[in-house]
């Protein structure tokens, strides 16, 4: 793809970064070597909104490391070893590494991302596939994933979460803002969000399942230990928690709302070591066995 002023002006771009591409890419400039221009002059910001105009290409970048202080890649970007970028990686298709992955700003990619070590964002994390991390995964803003998540360890993640999948989490999932979750949540410790959590399907923890506000599931949720809200809990399906189920004060429990009544004891079951205080629906099962 080879760019020209009057192809760049048919995107409506802003007149600062329009006056500077003119004066510093030459018209029949390739696609990647326009990115590579306004990414070396400190433009980064125009960098990704160039590539989000004009979309990815099938190139492959394969390097052994990758240090720098900004790269926008409209291809498939893999690394050898680790990622280690200053500011924004974005890649308009994959990013795959052989050891970690850190930005201090923005990692984006167009489609997957997989890490054979711990992902790291300072700023905000968004694939258009899915995410995988064989260690950890830290973002200190929000998580926007069109696939799932895997975390071998923790995953934390100080904004919103929001996933079209499922996420799979080794040890904790702790989430400062929303979660909103397109299918399940499964992880092997808590399950913590300071603000609501939901889930098109189940929600399973290990641990403890808390949600700051609302917690809801189009399933059923599990808990290895207890199930705390502060607003209501509320489960398609059973509840089944090891210690307590609580919601907040003037909220309820629900069970079996996507189920029929006549069905409420064999898919609607609602277990924990007490009855809890304000069960709405579902049918109370007593302490679980196991």
């Amino acid at each position: 793809m080879e760019f020209t002023k009057t192809f760049l002006r048919a995107k409506s771009p802003c007149a600062d970064g329009f006056r500077w591409f003119v004066r510093n890419v030459e018209d029949g400039s390739g696609y990647q070597e326009a990115l590579d221009t306004l990414v070396s002059a400190g433009r980064v910001d125009d960098a990704c909104w160039l590539l989000t105009q004009f979309g990815p290409t099938n190139a492959v970048l394969i390097v052994d490391s990758l240090d720098a202080e900004a790269v926008v890649y409209a291809g498939a970007l893999e690394v050898r070893g680790g990622i280690d970028v200053d500011t924004v990686v974005q890649a308009g298709r994959s990013i795959r590494a052989g050891g970690g992955l850190r930005a201090g700003r923005a990692i984006v990619a167009g489609e997957d991302i997989r890490v054979a070590g711990s992902i790291y964002s300072n700023g905000s994390l968004q694939a258009g596939g899915d995410v995988r991390a064989d260690w950890g995964i830290e973002v200190q803003n929000a998580i926007f994933c069109a696939g799932n998540v895997r975390a071998a360890w923790d995953l934390i993640c100080h904004g919103k979460l929001s996933l079209t999948g499922s996420a799979f989490v080794g040890q904790n999932l702790i989430v400062q803002g929303l979660v909103e979750c397109g299918k399940s949540l499964r992880a092997g410790g808590a399950i913590v969000g300071v603000e609501s959590i939901r889930a098109g399907q189940g929600i399973l923890a290990g641990g403890t399942i808390s949600g700051g506000m609302h917690l809801e599931a189009g399933w059923g949720i599990k808990s290895g230990e207890s199930i705390h809200a502060n607003g209501s809990i509320k489960a398609g399906e059973s509840l089944s928690a090891g210690d307590e189920i609580r919601a907040g004060v003037g909220y309820g429990v629900y069970a079996g709302l996507s189920v029929q009544v006549e069905s409420w004891e064999s898919s609607a079951q609602v277990q924990a070591a007490r009855k809890p205080e304000g069960l709405m629906s579902g049918c109370w099962a007593g302490p679980r066995s196991v």
